[in-house]
């Protein structure tokens, strides 16, 4: 017996990938191994701003762990053949029912920031939704994507309406598809990780950055051959538009409008004529005044936990907020998602789509652009694959019956 035959009938050798970004990522299996690549290529500054939370970071701890707590009760001999978790959102199909939340100054991510990642969604077909904050405007995401992108763009309220109603009036010019009004930042979490940095937007040079950038030389390399960093959206503010360093806290709390109430969302509805989302909801009874005032959709949203700790999961409002809105308006839950069968459980608990932020942003830090195609596709393999083993041929096959959750105290 030849030993090498042998070894050579059961052996097979792995053909080295030439390509660095793709050999990176076929060692992510999925979003936490996204999460590692990008702390490693990330200075521990941004790093902590992309994924830090508040004060504890309880919250943002809990809005993954509780999808852990829903247990599925799949249905077997179904004939699911290729599942379809294809849906729609305000009339229009996607392939899946998943979007691409707000995520600020991603261009501290990859120089590319959200023109990487609205080009990523729109090669999906999902919704992408800019940031108020955004390091790329309105416009140039407008034509980094094409006409059949579904951009929607998100807005935090500020003290001048009439700086606001010149955005609103941009992103329908650019044909955006819908507005998401954040409503959970009346002043600004305490983000201690960012407090023990003194992070500012963008980093301030110091020795301590000059170190860590040295330590990471593909981000700096990337960082120091691109424009420089601002807020895209906000011209015109008097120096506070990213080109000068800002602590966030201080800037947010003076620029933002914390006498945001209910009977302003009307100035909205004169001001912009689609779809109308809020992002922020936190209790039942707060989506039921949304879907009475008319809103489009709701977000169930803690900020990722970045502003209130001891905010509840929103996987665990979902249930009783589509039972209180009756359909009557888009639910989306925002918070803790990071696989496709976290988004089956969200689904069969009455959410019509979910939100993705970290999930995606830790596949941009990780590998730019492509990684952001990694991660969308994490999402999409791993809901069809949770679709067969559930039984489920299709979204609307995503019930209650196949999920049995805690029971818990009663929800407000």
């Amino acid at each position: 017996m030849n030993p090498f035959r042998t070894l050579a009938s059961v052996v097979r050798f792995k053909r080295f990938e030439l390509n660095g970004t793709k050999r990176r990522l076929a060692t992510a299996a999925n979003i936490a191994d996204l999460r590692l690549l990008a702390k490693r290529r990330l200075p521990g500054g941004v790093f902590d701003y992309i994924d830090g939370a508040a004060e504890d970071e309880h919250t943002s701890m809990r809005n993954v762990s509780a999808f852990s707590a829903i247990e599925f009760r799949p249905r077997v001999l179904r004939d699911v053949g290729a599942p379809d978790p294809s849906t729609t959102v305000f009339g229009r199909s996607i392939p899946m029912p998943l979007i691409l939340a707000p995520t600020g100054f991603s261009r501290i991510a990859d120089q590319q920031g959200e023109l990487a990642v609205a080009r990523a969604a729109e090669r999906a077909g999902l919704p992408y939704t800019l940031s108020t904050m955004a390091t790329r405007s309105i416009e140039d995401v407008a034509a980094a994507t094409g006409p059949g992108a579904r951009n929607w763009f998100q807005v935090y309220v500020w003290r001048d309406r009439g700086m606001l109603k010149e955005m609103l009036d941009r992103a329908a010019v650019a044909k955006y598809e819908a507005i998401v009004i954040t409503v959970d930042t009346a002043v600004l979490g305490r983000r201690e990780r960012d407090v023990r940095r003194g992070f500012t937007l963008p980093p301030k040079i110091g020795v301590d950055t000059l170190i860590d950038g040295m330590l990471h030389p593909s981000w700096t390399l990337d960082l120091l051959r691109a424009e420089p960093i601002t807020f895209a959206n906000m011209r015109g503010t008097q120096g506070k538009d990213g080109k000068t360093a800002v602590n966030l806290s201080e800037y947010i709390n003076s620029q933002f409008d914390p006498t945001l109430a209910w009977s302003d969302i009307a100035w909205f509805r004169e001001n912009w004529s689609g779809p109308i989302i809020l992002k922020g909801i936190q209790r039942v009874d707060d989506a039921v005044l949304a879907a009475d005032a008319g809103l489009d959709g709701i977000a169930l949203s803690n900020h990722g936990g970045r502003q209130l700790d001891g905010a509840p999961p929103p996987i665990e409002l979902v249930a009783p907020v589509a039972e209180a809105v009756a359909g009557r308006c888009l639910v989306i839950c925002d918070g803790g998602v990071r696989r496709g069968s976290d988004i089956a459980k969200a689904v069969a608990l009455g959410a019509d789509a979910c939100m993705i932020g970290r999930g995606y942003l830790f596949g941009l830090a990780a590998a730019g652009e492509a990684g952001v195609d990694h991660a969308i596709a994490h999402f999409d393999n791993g809901l069809r694959r949770t679709m067969a083993l559930l039984g489920a041929q299709r979204v609307s096959d995503l019930t209650s019956d196949l999920v049995s959750r805690p029971v818990g105290g009663e929800q407000i």
